[in-house]
């Protein structure tokens, strides 16, 4: 690397990417050697076996090691609540999948252990890409880092430690793993920017809860970014400038100010009410999959859970996970986050296999395949195991369960059978738990929000998940870069579905929520409130801001941008319309995108 400043890079150069971590960085980068090691497939002979497992053996042990000397070493309290993270990277090192298939492939196909263990991870990326659901989509960068890291330690390739790193330093790297986000200092590096990555990667969640502002995918950062430059990293809307003009610094440094300063008030608001000038009450609520991250969700103002996912109780391991852990598990944040609820969501996997021992055939369209409550109710045995599971936890707390990707009557009652089914076993086993629990359904599917009216005789409360619900009513797959611009989440027949699933809830009287993306997005507050919304559940640092909004606004005022939106015809015109009216509204906490 060169200690002088580049000439070829024009000032103002903007790169585009995902914003990971909202804040603004400004520094110098310090580029970081995080490429994918390159490691030759080669044949051995039937003699050069067990050499090349000892090897294997020896890179899993030296990996082992290193997180545990990571997790020995965060001194950070903010980070503490997320060394789950770590353990996770060390339960993967242990995991059969990963361990058992690179030593098959070694012994039958004679090759070398770096050739093994790459195609061992080729399969795994190619499992996690067909997952539909970007959130669990977003885990394969977990078993990338512990397979990369035990591609090094298996080549005797030594990684810079980012704990060396000069002051106000913005580091460049082509990915960074969970371990490196935890060594980094505050003091030191300000900000960083990769050419991989998502805004729901492990790497991003902790940037989040670190404040390190952070810019991902951004594809080719490290080709043209050279040591020293200065840049500035904009993590709101997911921008990096190169080489800024003395105006241009001038004006980050001045949004870098407002946004600091508009923190600091927003975490201010943490045990205010949420509701509206005239009354209005939303419950505020959280997204999690563990239990460590119940603390910053209170930290934050949470006034509940409004999905836990449970997948993640099943992934990286051979076995389903028994009754009796999951009660364990349940139980755990049931009695954290008691006297509020959890909103606890039934197994919401499918053709993306997630639970080894059951061989599901791969199929052509999974989206539309075997997923979420189809499979749950294929397999019968592992849903009433969860069922009793959530049923026991609720004896502990307040619990409400949910039914995902219902999309119609024959489906959920069917469910609603196999739940009292269970009930009258526990009551059997003299097992106590909670008979009057809520039970209610994910809305994802347009099936479900043409008969909302229907549903909502059968249930106690909807969760609408906007994810889903948009990529289906769309036909489009965020995920393909082709037609990913068509993902409009104010498209009008989003718009219409949203208003006929929230009207057909206030008419049977049950409660209707939202926990999908939108719901964490602030942008959308006055439109989600004319709507009706009770609850709004999304990332716990989405909570303040989306708080923020909301106590500035008066209910009708949503109603009526509400029936104005419904009279445009374009998901342009409609979020054109929104964009207006909230920058109007709220200068300093939507600033406009830079061009």
């Amino acid at each position: 690397m060169t200690d002088s400043v580049r000439t070829d890079i024009q000032q103002d150069t903007i790169l585009v990417g995902i914003g990971a971590s909202p804040g603004i960085a400004i520094g110098s980068s310090h580029l970081v050697n995080r490429a994918r090691t390159c490691v030759m497939e080669r044949s051995i002979s039937a003699e050069e076996v067990e050499q090349e497992i000892a090897l294997f053996r020896q890179a899993i042990d030296l990996s082992r090691q290193q997180l545990e000397e990571v997790k020995a070493n965060v001194v950070n309290h903010d980070l503490a609540e997320h060394l789950y993270i770590i353990d996770t990277h060390l339960l993967i090192l242990d995991d059969q999948m990963l361990v058992g298939q690179t030593e098959a492939q070694i012994r039958q196909e004679l090759i070398n252990a770096g050739g093994a263990l790459r195609r061992t991870l080729s399969r795994f990326r190619q499992a996690f890409a067909d997952i539909e659901d970007e959130y669990l989509r977003e885990r394969h960068s977990d078993v990338d880092s512990v397979g990369e890291r035990l591609m090094r330690n298996l080549l005797g390739v030594v990684q810079e430690s980012l704990q060396n790193v000069e002051h106000r330093s913005i580091v460049v790297a082509h990915l960074l793993s969970p371990a490196d986000t935890m060594q980094m200092d505050k003091s030191k590096i300000v900000g960083f920017v990769t050419d991989l990555g998502g805004r729901t990667s492990h790497t991003a969640i902790l940037a989040r809860s670190l404040g390190i502002p952070a810019v991902v995918g951004l594809e080719t950062a490290t080709a043209m970014i050279p040591e020293h430059l200065p840049m500035i990293v904009d993590g709101i809307h997911g921008t990096v400038v190169l080489n800024p003009s003395a105006a241009t610094f001038k004006e980050y440094l001045q949004k870098k100010q407002s946004f600091e300063y508009l923190e600091k008030e927003l975490l201010a608001l943490r045990d205010v009410p949420a509701e509206t000038l005239d009354g209005k009450k939303v419950t505020l609520c959280a997204n999690v999959e563990f239990v460590e991250e119940i603390d910053p969700a209170l930290r934050h103002g949470a006034q509940g859970i409004g999905l836990f996912r449970t997948e993640f109780l099943f992934m990286n391991r051979n076995q389903p996970p028994d009754e009796e852990e999951q009660v364990a598990a349940y139980r755990n944040i049931v009695e954290r986050m008691a006297p509020d609820s959890v909103t606890i969501r039934t197994l919401d996997v499918g053709g993306d296999k997630f639970v080894p021992e059951i061989n599901l055939e791969d199929e052509a369209n999974p989206a539309m395949g075997l997923r979420a409550i189809r499979f749950s109710l294929k397999e019968v045995k592992l849903f009433r195991m969860q069922l009793r599971a959530i049923l026991r936890a609720s004896a502990f707390g307040k619990v409400r369960l949910m039914f995902p990707m219902i999309s119609g009557i024959r489906e959920l009652r069917d469910c609603l059978a196999h739940l009292a089914e269970v009930k009258a076993e526990l009551k059997r086993d003299g097992c106590p738990f909670d008979d009057e629990l809520p039970v209610g359904i994910m809305v994802e599917t347009p099936a479900a929000a043409m008969i909302a009216e229907l549903l909502a005789r059968e249930v106690d409360f909807f969760s609408i998940g906007t994810n889903d619900l948009i990529q289906y009513c769309l036909a489009v797959d965020r995920g393909n870069e082709n037609v990913a611009y068509l993902y409009e989440p104010l498209h009008p027949a989003v718009l219409r579905a949203l208003k006929m699933t929230c009207d057909a809830a206030r008419n049977a009287g049950i409660e209707v929520s939202m926990c999908g993306e939108m719901a964490g997005d602030p942008l959308y507050v006055l439109v989600l409130l004319g709507l009706g919304f009770d609850q709004l559940s999304m990332n716990a640092p989405a909570i303040p801001r989306v708080k923020q909004v909301l106590r500035q606004l008066h209910s009708d005022e949503g109603w009526m941008l509400l029936k104005e939106l419904l009279t445009l015809a374009t998901a342009a015109d409609v979020t054109l319309r929104i964009e207006d009216e909230m920058l109007r509204r709220f200068p300093k906490l939507f600033l406009p995108t830079p061009l």
